[in-house]
């Protein structure tokens, strides 16, 4: 569990840069923001309410996993309302104040095909007691971006962990009641 003087915003704010590293910031930017992350922060971000905010964000969800990773997981429409949150005025501002003078040179999503499939990035941290690089003031030992899309199949039995506005083709979707024991 994070130590109290890493607050809520710390967390989500760093794991939302995190979420911007997936979409085409390089390893050099990387370091670049997360030396300035814990004493550049605006004060008034709320980065989960600024994605959901964003059209084509069909859902937000943080959670913290039995091994102590600290994780966001946004669910987009397709490339286009991934690409609309990269430049999000809310985005932007994050990466003028996290990005100042760095170029990457690279595209956001360049690698990601245009085929209107739902794109879920998956954004996760585990913190530690000191920060774990001379290059960055934040304590972290693990950060980690994934970008999944939704495979044909599955199983839903009173409801899913994507949102609704995922489309999974080939999911069997039911009722919890369907796969109690002794129905049949």
């Amino acid at each position: 569990m994070p130590t109290s003087h890493h607050s809520t915003r710390a967390l989500v704010l760093t794991v939302g840069l995190a979420l911007a590293f997936a979409l085409g910031i390089d390893g050099t930017a990387q370091t670049a923001i997360l030396a300035q992350a814990p004493q550049s922060a605006p004060a008034n971000l709320d980065l989960v309410g600024a994605l959901k905010a964003t059209p084509g964000v069909l859902g937000v969800e943080a959670a913290r996993t039995q091994s102590g990773k600290q994780v966001l997981f946004a669910w987009f429409a397709n490339k286009k309302a991934a690409l609309d949150w990269f430049y999000s005025d809310a985005h932007q501002s994050m990466m003028r104040t996290f990005m100042s003078g760095v170029s990457t040179g690279r595209q956001p999503l360049a690698d990601v095909p245009d085929d209107g499939r739902p794109i879920l990035a998956i954004a996760s941290l585990t913190y530690t007691d000191a920060p774990s690089a001379s290059t960055s003031r934040l304590p972290v030992s693990q950060i980690a971006i994934e970008l999944y899309a939704p495979l044909p199949g599955g199983l839903s039995a009173g409801g899913r962990f994507a949102p609704a506005g995922v489309n999974v083709p080939g999911m069997l979707e039911g009722p919890i009641t369907a796969i109690q024991p002794g129905r049949q």
